[in-house]
C-alpha cells in the first residue's frame, strides 16, 4: 500500500476516534439531537471519512472495505444534499456502521 493511501486510512481512523470522543459513553439520541455543536462536528468528520475514502479508492481500487462506495456517496449527500440529512441518518451511521469501519481500517493499517 502506498504511503498516501496509508495517510488517508489514518485520517479515517482519526475521524472515527473524534466522533467517538464527541459522544458520551452512554449514548442518548435525544441528547445528541439537542447538541448542535456535536452534530456539526460529527457531520464534518463523516465528510472527512468520505473524502478520504474516495482518495483511497482512486489510489487503490482493489482495497476491500465494506460499503466503501456508499461511504463516498454519503459524503456527497452530506455536502450537496445537506438539507436532506437527518439526525436519524447520522445516528445510524455512527452507531451501526462506524464500528465496522473502525475494525476494517485498523486491520488495514496493521498490514
Amino acid at each position: 500500500m502506498k504511503e498516501e493511501a496509508k495517510t488517508w486510512l489514518e485520517d479515517i481512523d482519526r475521524a472515527i476516534d473524534e466522533i467517538n470522543a464527541f459522544l458520551p459513553e452512554k449514548r442518548d439520541f435525544f441528547e445528541y439531537k439537542k447538541d448542535l455543536k456535536t452534530k456539526r462536528a460529527i457531520e464534518r468528520n463523516i465528510e472527512i471519512i468520505g473524502e478520504a475514502m474516495n482518495r483511497v479508492l482512486k489510489e487503490n481500487p482493489e482495497i476491500e472495505i465494506t460499503n466503501s462506495r456508499k461511504i463516498v456517496d454519503t459524503r456527497n449527500r452530506f455536502i450537496h444534499g445537506y438539507d436532506t440529512v437527518s439526525d436519524e441518518i447520522v445516528w445510524g451511521i455512527v452507531n451501526k456502521y462506524l464500528p465496522i469501519l473502525k475494525v476494517e481500517i485498523s486491520r488495514l493499517l496493521e498490514l
